[in-house]
């Protein structure tokens, strides 16, 4: 078997991506006929489907030399044992609290798509982040086009079983089980098209779909991508005009993804719909000293898993986070939260990458009010642009190979 990486990656990448397709095949049938399906009764035979694509690239990771000696070098491997020590320890103290394995583990599900960053990192020290990006998106483009047509046929006729949407059917859910998993990947569809060079076209059908499934997160964060491509537009002394203004711009895309009218819910203004007043009793209700503000009450307890397979408030202080900074908060405590940010505040500083401010102000967004490292295709797509992004801090340790294809001309432009 040949290897070669700069053809093989994004063929796998995309199979990772187009897994989803078939992930949530029961559950879509379930909506289109308008039948609410429980989390606790969702086939988990398919979703197998995912993780073995995931193992898979792995694999390819450790055949591969040129990723497998980027991947381990000395620094990777002493950054992996300070993030394994402390996770560690978390678990250790989850099983004080006499809290089943499967719970601490549960709550391990933010690093389960850490080895993509590891590619993304690895392909980007060897000069070729930006080839194997542009080769992806031109495929991403055919997971477009399914997820437009299913889109727009869920939004004239599907049953408003989420919502209704602007178009007069239900929200539309694509191939995923909600509309908010939906238009989060629609959005993170449109921050890689927003990186790669001549995707503008399939740029504004990502964010048209991010709008149209409905979330707030989603339209908060295809707005970001917005703004930035019409930051990089505008001449230098020209951009003041766009951030003198940019906190008020942010607070109208709040009321405006909270009107029913584009969220499609009665219950869209997030301090009535229960998620402001959970996250107060958070507070109130589980962090009663130091220790359990540093280090958290209980890894795992506000995962999704954790609902699905032992219901809600099976166990004590188990809730719905929803936020990725609340579900840190609650797994490793202010310690791993403080952590989580100082490293995408690193990564940016360090990075010499030409879209890291997008990349990184996008996956700060994100968290926010949605736990994006639970949720897939999002986590994935997130956690290898995050590896292309920190891999560029310096020039690539080895001259990119450049195989004849239809983005070779680019590609030899930008490392010339």
């Amino acid at each position: 078997m040949r290897i070669r990486l700069e053809k093989d990656l994004p063929v796998l990448l995309f199979a990772l991506v187009c897994a989803s397709t078939v992930a949530a095949l029961p559950q879509v049938e379930s909506a289109w006929k308008g039948v609410k399906e429980i989390y606790g009764e969702q086939d988990f035979g398919l979703r197998i489907l995912r993780e073995a694509m995931l193992l898979l690239l792995i694999l390819y990771m450790f055949l591969e030399p040129r990723l497998r000696r980027g991947v381990f070098a000395g620094s990777i491997l002493t950054f992996l044992a300070v993030i394994a020590s402390y996770v560690l320890l978390e678990v250790a103290y989850a099983l004080y609290l006499d809290l089943p394995l499967v719970v601490p583990v549960a709550g391990l599900r933010v690093f389960e798509y850490l080895p993509l960053a590891l590619i993304g990192f690895a392909v980007s020290r060897l000069g070729a982040g930006d080839y194997v990006l542009i080769r992806f998106a031109q495929y991403l483009r055919y997971f477009m086009v399914l997820q437009l047509v299913l889109a727009i046929m869920q939004a004239l006729w599907a049953p408003p079983l989420f919502g209704v949407s602007f178009l007069g059917g239900g929200r539309p859910f694509g191939t995923f089980v909600s509309p908010n998993l939906f238009g989060a990947t629609m959005a993170t569809c449109a921050l890689v098209f927003a990186v790669v060079p001549g995707m503008r076209n399939w740029l504004a059908v990502s964010v048209f779909l991010a709008l149209l499934s409905g979330s707030r997160t989603a339209f908060i964060s295809s707005l970001l991508v917005v703004f930035f491509q019409v930051y990089a537009a505008l001449r230098p002394r020209d951009r003041w005009a766009l951030i003198m203004p940019a906190p008020m711009l942010a607070v109208a895309a709040l009321l405006l993804a909270s009107s029913p009218m584009l969220s499609g819910r009665d219950d869209a203004d997030p301090t009535q719909d229960g998620r402001i007043d959970l996250w107060q009793r958070v507070f109130a209700d589980y962090v009663h000293d130091p220790v359990d503000l540093m280090f958290g009450w209980g890894l795992g307890l506000s995962s999704n898993t954790i609902n699905i397979l032992f219901g809600a408030e099976h166990f004590r202080g188990q809730f719905d986070s929803d936020s990725l900074y609340l579900f840190l908060l609650n797994g490793y405590g202010l310690l791993g939260l403080l952590a989580y940010l100082v490293f995408m505040w690193m990564s940016t500083r360090m990075s010499v990458h030409a879209h890291k401010g997008l990349v990184m102000m996008f996956i700060f967004v994100a968290g926010l009010t949605f736990n994006m490292w639970e949720y897939f295709p999002q986590n994935a797509l997130l956690m290898f642009l995050w590896g292309l992004v920190l891999g560029a801090d310096r020039k690539p340790i080895a001259p990119p190979v450049m195989p004849q294809t239809f983005a070779a001309p680019l590609y030899r432009q930008r490392w010339s």
